[in-house]
């Protein structure tokens, strides 16, 4: 004899039996899924996100690259900039080099002046002292008058100066 299955009341059971109507209803379902997706995408006028993001992407991409080529650029002025204001600096400093020593040698110059000055000050007042003195031990004495011959020949000018440099030494 012959018995027949026991049937069970769940109906993932009864489906069980009948693979190729789940799998045809399962194919429907994704097929009406797709479809409406896509023609809710074609009607709204919205592009695909992934192209949306591909492109948001490549101008993030751009603005950086522009912005990193505007950051080289300043910084290539700012090295130059600096690099004259070094140059600038440098020559300040070997201008004040220059003038400090001249300022050194012009004040050895006024020193060494100053000391002669004063040797000389030194000089001309002991020769006022000695004048004085000469002069005071000497009681108005009248020079004696020069006797000059009728034949001698006045003397010129240079051998004048001659004499009295003679003289003088």
């Amino acid at each position: 004899m012959f018995e027949p299955a026991p049937r069970s009341a769940s109906p993932i059971a009864r489906f069980g039996g009948q693979p190729i109507a789940i799998a045809a209803a399962a194919l429907i379902i994704v097929v009406l899924g797709v479809s409406t997706i896509t023609l809710w995408r074609s009607y709204s006028g919205s592009a695909a996100p992934e192209t949306d993001r591909v492109v948001a992407s490549r101008q993030l991409q751009a603005r950086a690259a522009q912005a990193s080529e505007q950051l080289v650029e300043k910084t290539k002025g700012l090295e130059a900039t600096q690099q004259e204001s070094i140059d600038q600096l440098q020559m300040v400093q070997d201008q004040l080099l220059t003038v400090r020593r001249l300022l050194a040698a012009q004040q050895a110059d006024t020193k060494k002046l100053s000391e002669q000055v004063g040797t000389l000050t030194e000089a001309i007042e002991g020769l006022r002292q000695s004048f004085a003195s000469a002069q005071a031990s000497e009681p108005a004495a009248a020079p004696a008058p020069r006797n000059r011959s009728a034949k001698a020949k006045p003397r010129s000018n240079r051998s004048a100066n001659r004499s009295r440099a003679k003289a003088r030494s």
